[in-house]
């Protein structure tokens, strides 16, 4: 019986065969520092730019170890910030394709800080589109948000139809996507927007007030700390691992033109609730040795949140052949070790 290779293996492949030159903004945080792993178990040379703002030295020494020698001797790293315009042109010299996943995440922190999120979301990612554009890349693909939907009641999301953005960190990831359009339309520099719906596995930060729901849950959990949950705990959301971003990132900078100057949503397309999240961690973490035994503790709404989000995902699948291979359980699964040994070494 022959295998037929998914479209995702195809551009292992090619890649494998004729390595490409890749930059990686933001390389030493959660996305960034898989989207790295990845490219150097594939042989591919790669510029990796960070200011240490949010990404941390230890992601970095993490892959090293993940990879051979040879493989870590194909990694250039830059300590340089996307808001000054010289970082973004060094980075950009010689470079095949570009992943932009540099940004000031956080719709809390973007409430606390709107001035900060603004000058590196929009003024940054400014810069890297004329770095690129003028280094005459092959390929730009940046990180977007399903934060962009905003208040559009509609499920699944469709990325044509969106509502007005909540926050200001919505307002820096839509006008990310209409700088891309312009750039396309009058300079011919044609981009792709992945619209990331809640992106989770290791190397994803459980400390600070703006970690995500699965690290911060999971190390409370592991603590024996209380898990706070906003709102009834029906909320939910498209829980998307981490392994099947890396896969929309790789199959975007190697589309065909007639694939670019577009936004997706990259997800799995199902719906969890936070309370069956949380009955998710809790189980997952038995299974790794870790008993938790108290009730969630509900409070408050969060400002700026979104009630309900679910991704369809034809478009990408349709244009990219993009096939997510996991799904949130099967992702909790592979990444609960993970957490385990990294919040129990601390």
């Amino acid at each position: 019986m022959v295998m037929t290779l998914t479209a995702y293996e195809k551009v292992q492949k090619v890649l494998i065969n004729e390595p490409k030159i890749w930059l990686i903004t933001g390389v030493a945080g959660f996305i960034g520092s898989n989207l790295l792993e990845e490219l150097l178990l594939l042989n591919q040379k790669v510029v990796g730019l960070d200011n240490f703002a949010t990404g941390f030295q230890h992601n970095l020494d993490e892959v090293q170890g993940l990879v051979n020698e040879d493989q870590w001797q194909n990694f250039t790293f830059i300590e340089g910030d996307i808001r000054n315009l010289d970082d973004c042109q060094t980075a950009c010299a010689d470079v095949d394709y570009v992943l932009h996943q540099a940004a000031l995440g956080s719709v809390p922190r973007s409430i606390a800080d709107p001035i900060n999120t603004n000058d590196t979301n929009i003024s940054g990612y400014l810069n890297m589109l004329v770095a690129a554009r003028d280094a005459q890349v092959a390929s730009f693909t940046y990180a977007a948000s399903s934060s962009t939907y905003g208040d559009h009641p509609a499920l699944p999301k469709v990325e044509d139809a969106i509502g007005n953005p909540l926050s200001p960190y919505a307002v820096t990831k839509y006008v990310n996507e209409l700088y891309a359009d312009v750039f396309s339309r009058t300079y011919g520099f044609k981009t792709i927007g992945l619209r990331y719906f809640n992106i989770f596995g290791k190397r994803q930060t459980p400390d600070g007030a703006y970690a995500a729901v699965i690290p911060k849950w999971t190390a409370a959990m592991i603590a024996g700390d209380e898990v706070f949950i906003n709102g009834d705990g029906d909320t939910s959301r498209d829980f998307n691992f981490i392994e099947n971003a890396v896969q929309a990132n790789i199959l975007a900078a190697t589309a065909t033109e007639e694939a670019k100057n577009q936004v997706y949503n990259v997800a799995v397309g199902g719906r969890t609730t936070l309370n069956t999240l949380f009955s998710a961690l809790k189980e997952h973490l038995s299974v790794n040795g870790v008993s938790y035994t108290q009730d969630p503790v509900y409070r408050d709404f969060r400002e700026g949140d979104v009630r309900h989000s679910q991704a369809d995902i034809s478009k990408i699948q349709n244009a990219l052949g993009y096939a997510p291979q996991f799904d949130i359980i099967q992702g909790i699964e592979k990444a609960m070790p993970w957490y385990v040994a990294s919040v129990t070494k601390e």
